[in-house]
C-alpha cells in the first residue's frame, strides 16, 4: 500500500494532509524519515506520525440503538448524525447498513464494508426487518383483519407503481403492531400504514434479519458485532 493511503486509512488524515504531513517530515518508516507518498508499506512496517505508531485495522461492524433527532446520513445538516455518537478513529467512514428516518428509533448497523453492507440491503436478499409502530388510530377486530390480509397481499403505496412486497403483521394492541417487512422503501412503514387510513405515531427496528437490536444498549450506544453476527450476513 502506497504510504499517503496509509496515512488516511490510520489517522483522520486526507490523503492531501497526509502528503503534507510527509514534506514537514513527521512521518517515519521502520525508523527512517520519509517524505515520499509512493513508498510501499504493509502490515510488517513500523510506521510513525509524529512519533506515534500507526497500525490498519480491519474492517468495522457494529450495531448501535439509534435515539430520536439523530441522522443515518453522512453529511451533517439539520440534525445530528450517528457517527457523532460514536468514539473511535474514521468515524466518517463508517456508514449505516440501511438507514432510519429522524423520528424511527431502534437497530441501526454501521460498517466500512462495503460489500457487506450490500449482501444486507440488497433486495434480492430480502432480508426481513422488523418493526414495532404506535398508531394513530386503533386496529382491531374487522379493521384489524383487513389490515393484516392487506398487508399480506401488498398494498400501493402512494407515487409507487408495484404494490409492496408481502408483509407479515401482527397486532400487539388496539394501537400497538409489529410489522416484518423485505424491502426498503423509502419511509415505507409510515406509507404502508398511511396506504390504509392510519398513521404512524412512534416507531422502532427490533432487528435486521438475525441480528436482534441488543437489550443492554442505552439509545445513543453502540457495540461492535460479534464475529457469528457478521457471518449471518
Amino acid at each position: 500500500m502506497r504510504l499517503d493511503k496509509f496515512l488516511s486509512e490510520t489517522t483522520d488524515l486526507s490523503r492531501s494532509l497526509a502528503k503534507k504531513a510527509l514534506h514537514r517530515e513527521e512521518v517515519s518508516v521502520d525508523g527512517e524519515i520519509t517524505k515520499n507518498p509512493a513508498t510501499q508499506v504493509d502490515e510488517s512496517s513500523d510506521v510513525r506520525w509524529q512519533g506515534e505508531p500507526l497500525e490498519l485495522s480491519g474492517p468495522r461492524y457494529l450495531m448501535m440503538h439509534k435515539p430520536l433527532g439523530i441522522e443515518c446520513t453522512t453529511r451533517p445538516g439539520r440534525y445530528p448524525i450517528v457517527q457523532e455518537l460514536i468514539d473511535l478513529p474514521n468515524v466518517d467512514r463508517l456508514h449505516s447498513v440501511g438507514r432510519l428516518d429522524v423520528d424511527t428509533t431502534g437497530l441501526v448497523l454501521l460498517t466500512d464494508d462495503g460489500q457487506w453492507s450490500h449482501r444486507v440491503t440488497s433486495p434480492k436478499k430480502r432480508c426481513a426487518k422488523v418493526y414495532v409502530a404506535t398508531l394513530a388510530e386503533p386496529l382491531e377486530g374487522e379493521a384489524g383483519e383487513r389490515a393484516i390480509k392487506a398487508f399480506a397481499k401488498g398494498v400501493q403505496l402512494d407515487g409507487e407503481e408495484k404494490l409492496t412486497q408481502p408483509a407479515e403483521l401482527a397486532l400487539m394492541s388496539p394501537w400497538q403492531v409489529r410489522l416484518t417487512i423485505t424491502e426498503g422503501k423509502y419511509h415505507q412503514v409510515r406509507r404502508m400504514f398511511a396506504a390504509i387510513g392510519n398513521h404512524v405515531e412512534t416507531l422502532h427496528r427490533e432487528s435486521i434479519g438475525p441480528l436482534q437490536l441488543d437489550p443492554d444498549l442505552e439509545p445513543g450506544e453502540c457495540r461492535f458485532l460479534r464475529p457469528a453476527e457478521i457471518a449471518a450476513f
